[in-house]
């Protein structure tokens, strides 16, 4: 039952959706690094609900540093961070107490935790956590930047609606910190956005696909086998919830290409080793190989619908049908980019920590 990630700058996350308060500790975190409160409150309100296209929960998420931090800078001891839960209603969620939603961790944690888990909302496994995980990516994002390493997430597709790939990956990056909605072309993330709003008018819901990109990694990072640097990576992108798959470089792709098409080859650059093309996503033989790091994640539909679902009561083991009422994302993956960025970042902190 291990809730803390990392080897060297660890990440222990704690609190359920709709108790008095959630939180993360960091530590590993060398001391004199700069921790801007302005910049992790913008990055809180990347995750925060933007309209109808969102749930009607709005956190206002007024966190609270409260060790670990002294005159803006890290103390190099545990820094602990804490988010109230404010608006909250516990009655959503009482009918569901023996009725476990299709497509949420209701049934497989009850059985888990002995029925001892708190369910209202998803309790630990609710997507609410993800705010102490994007305050703390704010902090390694800015740790990353002092050594020259970039991290960005786009809504590449949403609703059978794509974003344009990326292209100039430094003025990208430059643009998705200044995007309110997380995509490249503006236009094609108002088709999206209608899209949401059109399965949410139907009581339904959609997915996405999601990609990072990462200037700056140097080559060398990573181990064969079992700490690869994709290991790494999935083992955190699989703890955001909805995550169900991931790819690197061309991912599946590659399976239909022949060798001479599917490799990278090297040249020189400015003296400097590149490859002519990145379709392995920067990474061979699970160690960086100094281009850039790119990859995909698909976030499933939110599972919590108004359509009439299928489920069993517990209680009477029978089957039943239950109808979900509360607030809820009709779409969590524009909400999920700020996410994966902030898991990426403590990935490659900790990774750049071994050196």
């Amino acid at each position: 039952m291990n809730n803390t990630f990392g080897t060297h700058v660890t990440l222990t996350l704690f609190g359920e959706s709709h108790g008095p308060e959630i939180g993360c500790v960091i530590d590993g975190l060398r001391p004199g690094l700069k921790v801007d409160e302005d910049w992790i409150a913008h990055s809180l309100s990347l995750r925060r609900p933007a309209g109808a296209i969102s749930t009607a929960r709005v956190e206002p998420d007024p966190f609270r540093i409260v060790s670990g931090v002294y005159r803006g800078r890290t103390t190099g001891t545990p820094l602990c961070i804490l988010i109230p839960n404010r608006d909250v209603k516990i009655g959503d969620y009482v009918n569901l107490a023996n009725t476990p939603r299709p497509g949420h961790a209701d049934y497989a944690g009850a059985v888990k935790y002995q029925g001892c888990n708190d369910p209202r909302g998803g309790g630990h496994f609710s997507g609410r956590l993800t705010a102490p995980l994007v305050a703390a990516g704010a902090i390694f994002l800015a740790a990353l930047a002092e050594r020259g390493v970039r991290v960005g997430t786009h809504l590449a597709r949403c609703a059978g609606v794509a974003d344009r790939p990326f292209g100039d990956l430094a003025a990208d990056l430059d643009a998705l910190d200044r995007a309110v909605f997380p995509v490249l072309d503006p236009e094609q993330g108002k088709k999206m956005k209608a899209a949401v709003l059109a399965a949410a008018a139907a009581g339904d819901s959609v997915g996405g696909v999601l990609e990072t990109a990462v200037l700056g990694m140097p080559a060398g990072l990573g181990a064969p086998w079992f700490d690869t640097v994709e290991g790494l990576l999935s083992h955190a992108l699989f703890s955001i919830p909805a995550v169900k798959g991931v790819e690197f470089g061309d991912g599946f792709a590659l399976a239909e290409m022949k060798g001479s098409e599917a490799n990278d080859p090297f040249r020189m650059e400015k003296g400097r080793v590149v490859t002519e093309s990145n379709r392995s996503g920067g990474i061979n033989g699970g160690l960086s190989n100094g281009m850039p790091l790119l990859f995909r994640t698909a976030v499933k539909p939110t599972p919590s619908i108004a359509l009439p679902q299928r489920t069993v009561d517990l209680a009477a083991a029978t089957e039943t049908e239950i109808r979900i009422q509360g607030r809820h994302d009709p779409c969590i993956a524009p909400r999920a980019c700020v996410v994966q960025t902030a898991v990426t970042a403590h990935v490659l902190l900790d990774l750049l920590e071994a050196l």
